[in-house]
């Protein structure tokens, strides 16, 4: 038999004897008593009143939701789907320049491929709620990792460009597909910490792909086994996601009803105009891309500020772009318990003040370590922001508009991933690579600006 999710009873007491405070919080845990809590809930207002308690605003008590610790088993295959999720892109750097004289095409043919993943992912991105709705987590999971793994064999096996475009195009709706579903999931069954551990699995993916690139072109063997190894490990996993498809249930669903009088019929599945009329999705949205094209801007061109900008050797400047990345990595980690203890709104108002002055710091004409203080500041701030609004979706928009809500947001994210530091580029070749620091200081400063906005419920 399952174990009942526990939940609290918060007790509030004001100007109770003794009390250091006016306000007292006390926090006791109820585990398998679901009549208790079904017998609170029933008890209205008046019928406190009649029994001599105190009613809402004075002391009384109210029901707390505190979703029960993950699956080990589903939460390990959370953090291997995302670190699945970052393995191509490091294959793809690594693996091009080898790919290019197979193929017998200019440099620049890459743009197709990235230009299709794109497409593949935006898609797989903005149809989630739906997808969501029609397979469930479970399915969508396993088919999307199988499809994903079939894309990477034809990596391996492609004998031109063409077809490796289209397997970007596969591979680019597979990984929208799994991102999407499992945000929508994570947001839902996880806590602040396990939801910035997962997305900072994705990054040791990032770093993972060069590796195992690198290692087989080392071994004088063709990089067509680089993307062999990693098509292997996505069937694994979608073969996981398979054996486990009943396991991913949604844990917000409502309980079945208790016996008694009928329930009151529900209403009428919301529709996706409906989400998308609400001005908190395109608000959060908008936050999504910009705090995705800050992200990839400062590791794409801090190396050609440092070494252009500041002075120093290409190199050191790897290592300090590598410290970057690093530092978003290592934040995730250390934040994940962080927010727990502080709450995830103070974690994410002091995280995106803390953007913004790594921002400041590097747009500063100042010696280069105050330029590399600032991007690590700006790479240890900014790495619970993605997973933390993630998590708070459902309270800008309403629990019934998240699924769709997160499939767009993510969605938004890779266009602003592919945008904007397109746009930031531009601006660097056309006046100079100082355009950097202020172009980061504005971002930052409308994310916080949107977040803001975004956080007041539709």
């Amino acid at each position: 038999m399952r174990k009942p999710e526990p939940c609290r009873i918060r007790k509030v007491l004001r100007d109770a004897p003794g009390s250091p405070s006016p306000d007292r919080t006390i926090l006791d845990d109820l585990s398998g008593f679901p009549a208790v809590g079904a017998a609170l809930f029933a008890v209205s207002g008046e019928a406190w009143k009649a029994a001599g308690c105190s009613g809402p605003g004075a002391a009384g008590w109210s029901i707390v939701s505190r979703p029960a610790s993950p699956r080990p088993a589903l939460l390990l295959l959370a953090y291997l789907a995302f670190v699945s999720l970052g393995l191509p892109d490091g294959l793809l750097g690594v693996g091009w320049p080898s790919m290019r004289a197979d193929f017998d095409v200019p440099t620049e043919a890459v743009g197709l491929m990235l230009t299709a993943g794109t497409t593949g992912y935006l898609t797989a991105s903005v149809l989630a709620g739906f997808s969501l709705a029609r397979l469930g987590v479970g399915r969508l999971l396993a088919g999307s990792t199988l499809l994903a793994s079939l894309a990477l064999t034809g990596y391996a096996s492609s004998p031109g460009l063409a077809v490796t475009t289209g397997c970007a195009l596969l591979l680019g709706l597979g990984s929208g597909a799994i991102d999407s579903g499992l945000n929508a999931y994570a947001a839902n069954a996880f806590g602040p910490r396990h939801m910035n551990w997962m997305h900072a699995f994705f990054g040791l993916g990032v770093a993972i792909g060069p590796l195992i690139m690198t290692a087989v072109l080392s071994a004088g063997i063709s990089w067509r086994w680089g993307y062999g190894i990693v098509a292997a490990a996505q069937l694994a996993l979608g073969t996981a996601f398979a054996l486990t498809v009943r396991a991913w249930v949604d844990r917000t669903a409502p309980p079945p009803p208790a016996a008694g009088p009928a329930p009151l019929p529900t209403t009428d599945p919301v529709r996706v105009r409906d989400t998308l009329r609400l001005p908190a999705v395109w608000l959060g949205s908008l936050a999504f891309a910009v705090y995705v094209a800050i992200e990839i801007a400062a590791g794409l061109w801090a190396f050609l500020l440092l070494t252009e900008g500041r002075g120093l050797t290409a190199g050191v400047a790897g290592v300090c772009v590598s410290g970057y990345w690093g530092s978003l990595f290592l934040g995730r980690v250390v934040q994940g318990f962080v927010a727990e203890r502080l709450g995830t709104g103070r974690v994410l108002r002091a995280s995106l003040l803390g953007m913004v002055a790594g921002a400041v710091l590097i747009a500063l004409p100042a010696p280069a370590w105050v330029a590399v203080a600032g991007l690590l500041v700006l790479g240890f701030a900014a790495a619970p922001v993605f997973p933390l609004l993630t998590l708070g979706t459902a309270e800008r928009v309403g629990a019934a508009h998240a699924d769709r809500t997160i499939g767009v947001q993510i969605a938004a994210a890779g266009l602003g991933g592919a945008l904007v530091p397109s746009g930031i580029g531009a601006l660097v070749a056309y006046t100079s690579v100082e355009a950097l620091g202020p172009a980061l200081v504005v971002l930052a400063a409308a994310l916080t600006t949107l977040h803001a906005v975004a956080s007041r419920r539709p």
